[in-house]
């Protein structure tokens, strides 16, 4: 049965929100992996829970090292910004932990080119396009300079990333809805991690 639980949706579909209490659950006893970023701290944000922060010449040398899971680039208002796994110990499938990763569908995919279907659990978060924009101009506010072209940009790759045909290639038939209760998603996640895992 599958060790990682790999949480993916689209941009401001509450995937952090609903990672935040899953982490906490004491009866899922999910491990967090901590994937890496060039990106700059965001407010509120801390080095090793939310990201490993690092410059562009670490990234680097991780790319280099022959560990990297998957990598991916943002060509954003401020310049490129990497997101990407390592294999760096964090992670041991020998089915008796349960691990909690988050990211896009391109990255659940490389995650499952990794270590292998039967040890990857995919938990696709879904809302609506209306929903998820409000929610990211509102977060977008309380930074302390909000980018707003930046959620432009991320919101219509979005739409791209997430396309019913890249949907269907990762062979993933179950959503999770998040427009109204966030207590009845996070519900209905742990029911499946449950039933599907270790």
């Amino acid at each position: 049965m599958p060790e990682i639980i790999f949480l993916m949706g689209k941009s401001a579909s509450g995937k952090d929100k609903i990672r935040r209490i899953l982490e906490t659950d004491p009866q899922l006893l999910l491990h967090p992996v901590v994937i890496y970023t060039t990106r700059p701290m965001r407010q509120g944000e801390r080095q090793g829970v939310d990201y490993h922060f690092v410059s562009c010449e670490e990234a680097a040398e991780l790319f280099a090292s022959g560990r990297l899971i998957e990598k991916r680039t943002y060509e954003t208002i401020q310049g490129p910004w990497h997101y990407f796994s390592v294999d760096d110990g964090q992670i041991l499938t020998d089915g008796k932990t349960r691990y909690l990763a988050i990211g896009t569908l391109e990255s659940y995919m490389a995650y499952v080119r990794y270590f292998g279907q039967e040890h990857v659990f995919p938990v696709l978060i879904w809302s609506r396009d209306d929903v998820r924009l409000l929610r990211a101009i509102h977060r977008e506010q309380k930074q302390e300079h909000p980018d707003y072209q930046e959620v432009c940009r991320r919101f219509l790759a979005d739409s791209e990333d997430f396309s019913e045909e890249n949907i269907r290639k990762a062979r993933i038939s179950e959503r999770f809805e998040n427009d109204g209760s966030l207590e009845e998603c996070v519900e209905k996640i742990r029911h499946a991690i449950l039933e599907n895992t270790p």
